[in-house]
């Protein structure tokens, strides 16, 4: 088959039936694999019961790694992700595809903010969303959205990098603009979802925000060390200039700082020289 939808699900019982459903009626040449993340419920069987493939983790392992589960099992050459829980719309798995077929690797579903569940989590994703910009050098519209479209091929070039939690969106968006493979975004309207939400806004954002700096320093270390090198520089050197007009005389602590903001960019330097082996099998 050309194509795999990978559904990873933990207890969605009461969405997975009207998810599948809605997917066979876009009559697709597509395998469905739902990857049951542990649930308590019947969510596996009633999976299979709606025509799925179902792969079940003995308990639950997280959503990056439902994920890569997924990934690994899948037979199609695209393979396109999406939630169990109602909020993706299948009517836009076509447009997807036509979007790859001009010659993207990756497409990604950009979702209107005002689909956002709150005021809080809207400036939490704009927050990302810019910072994670700055990192790559490329406009981001939605780090964190799991509605997305990929080349098989590609995509199994970073399973290694993928955490096991729900930060895989971030992870996989800059590991292909690092290794220079073309994604699109694509504006879609995000529905409300049906039952709990897994994700806790505060323990999760900190969750993005180290990952994105992890990542940002692997994309791109000197967009990262660069900056801070030349604020200890110059708070250096001010500090110089100040004792040295005040008590004439350089003290230790303008010599602390400008030598970390030395060793801060050799480090930066380092980094870069392995960021670039690390990724160099993704062009094999």
């Amino acid at each position: 088959m050309k194509i795999t939808i990978v559904i990873p699900a933990k207890n969605e019982a009461s969405n997975i039936t009207d998810v599948l459903q809605s997917i066979q009626a876009l009559k697709l040449d597509a395998e469905i694999l739902v990857i049951n993340d542990g649930s308590s419920d019947n969510t596996a069987e009633l999976a299979k019961q709606s025509g799925a493939r179902v792969i079940s983790h003995p308990y639950c392992q997280g959503n990056g790694a439902a994920i890569k589960t997924g990934a690994r099992n899948a037979k199609g050459e695209i393979i396109v992700f999406m939630d169990g829980d109602g909020q993706h719309n299948p009517m836009d798995i076509p447009v997807f595809l036509q979007k790859l077929d001009e010659g993207y690797d990756m497409v990604v579903g950009a979702r209107n903010p005002k689909s956002q569940a709150s005021l809080l989590r809207r400036l939490g994703n704009a927050f990302y969303n810019r910072f994670a910009s700055i990192m790559t050098g490329h406009k981001i519209e939605d780090l964190t959205s799991g509605f997305r479209a990929v080349r098989t091929e590609k995509f199994k070039k970073f399973i290694y990098l993928l955490p096991n939690g729900f930060s895989y969106p971030t992870t996989s968006t800059m590991a292909f603009f690092r290794s220079g493979f073309p994604v699109a975004y694509l504006p879609i309207h995000a529905g409300q979802r049906k039952g709990k939400s897994h994700i806790r806004l505060f323990r999760d954002g900190a969750r993005f925000f180290i990952i994105i700096i992890r990542i940002g320093a692997l994309f791109s270390p000197m967009r990262l060390f660069l900056p801070v090198s030349i604020s200890l520089f110059l708070l250096g050197t001010g500090y110089y200039g100040y004792t040295y007009n005040t008590e004439h005389r350089f003290t230790n602590m303008s010599a602390l700082l400008l030598n970390t903001s030395v060793i801060t960019f050799l480090m930066g330097f380092l980094s870069e020289q392995v960021s670039a082996l690390h990724y160099r099998h993704a062009e094999e």
